[in-house]
Protein backbone atom coordinates (compact mmCIF):
# COMPACT_ATOMS: atom_id res chain seq x y z
CA UNK A 1 0.00 0.00 0.00
CA UNK A 2 1.24 3.51 -1.05
CA UNK A 3 2.81 5.06 2.46
CA UNK A 4 1.32 8.29 3.35
CA UNK A 5 1.15 10.47 6.41
CA UNK A 6 -2.09 10.57 8.36
CA UNK A 7 -3.21 13.23 10.63
CA UNK A 8 -4.62 12.35 14.48
CA UNK A 9 -7.61 13.63 13.41
CA UNK A 10 -8.23 11.35 10.38
CA UNK A 11 -6.56 8.60 12.27
CA UNK A 12 -9.48 8.96 15.17
CA UNK A 13 -12.11 9.31 12.61
CA UNK A 14 -11.25 5.94 11.16
CA UNK A 15 -11.01 4.28 14.39
CA UNK A 16 -14.25 5.32 15.14
CA UNK A 17 -15.85 4.66 12.42
CA UNK A 18 -14.46 1.02 12.70
CA UNK A 19 -15.40 0.59 16.15
CA UNK A 20 -19.27 1.99 15.62
CA UNK A 21 -18.91 -1.05 13.13
CA UNK A 22 -21.93 -0.19 10.52
CA UNK A 23 -19.06 -1.20 7.89
CA UNK A 24 -16.95 -4.62 7.80
CA UNK A 25 -13.14 -3.78 8.75
CA UNK A 26 -11.86 -5.20 5.25
CA UNK A 27 -14.19 -2.71 3.63
CA UNK A 28 -13.28 0.47 5.98
CA UNK A 29 -9.38 -0.08 5.39
CA UNK A 30 -10.34 -0.65 1.95
CA UNK A 31 -11.83 2.38 1.60
CA UNK A 32 -9.04 4.29 3.43
CA UNK A 33 -6.19 2.40 1.07
CA UNK A 34 -5.20 1.54 5.27
CA UNK A 35 -4.24 -2.83 6.19
CA UNK A 36 -5.86 -3.77 9.39
CA UNK A 37 -2.76 -3.98 10.90
CA UNK A 38 -2.62 -0.05 10.62
CA UNK A 39 -5.90 -0.17 12.16
CA UNK A 40 -5.38 -2.11 15.02
CA UNK A 41 -1.82 -0.41 15.78
CA UNK A 42 -4.27 3.11 15.93
CA UNK A 43 -6.84 1.20 17.89
CA UNK A 44 -5.53 -0.58 20.38
CA UNK A 45 -3.32 3.30 22.29
CA UNK A 46 -7.15 4.84 21.87
CA UNK A 47 -8.33 1.86 23.55
CA UNK A 48 -5.75 1.57 26.30
CA UNK A 49 -4.92 5.62 26.95
CA UNK A 50 -8.14 7.07 26.29
CA UNK A 51 -8.63 7.37 30.19
CA UNK A 52 -6.66 10.01 30.03
CA UNK A 53 -8.71 12.21 28.47
CA UNK A 54 -10.92 12.50 31.28
CA UNK A 55 -8.03 12.45 33.85
CA UNK A 56 -8.90 15.54 35.77
CA UNK A 57 -5.44 18.07 36.77
CA UNK A 58 -3.92 21.00 35.75
CA UNK A 59 -0.92 22.00 34.13
CA UNK A 60 1.13 20.61 37.31
CA UNK A 61 -0.09 17.05 37.09
CA UNK A 62 0.25 16.86 32.82
CA UNK A 63 3.87 18.23 33.93
CA UNK A 64 4.21 15.42 36.27
CA UNK A 65 2.93 13.01 33.89
CA UNK A 66 5.10 14.07 31.00
CA UNK A 67 8.26 14.05 33.37
CA UNK A 68 7.62 10.45 34.41
CA UNK A 69 7.07 9.60 30.27
CA UNK A 70 10.62 10.89 29.86
CA UNK A 71 12.40 9.08 32.88
CA UNK A 72 10.61 5.95 31.16
CA UNK A 73 12.23 6.77 27.85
Amino acid sequence: MKRRKWTGKEKLQIVLEGMIGQVPLGELCARHQLSQSQYYQWRDPLLNQGEKVFDRGGPEQAEQRLREEVRRL
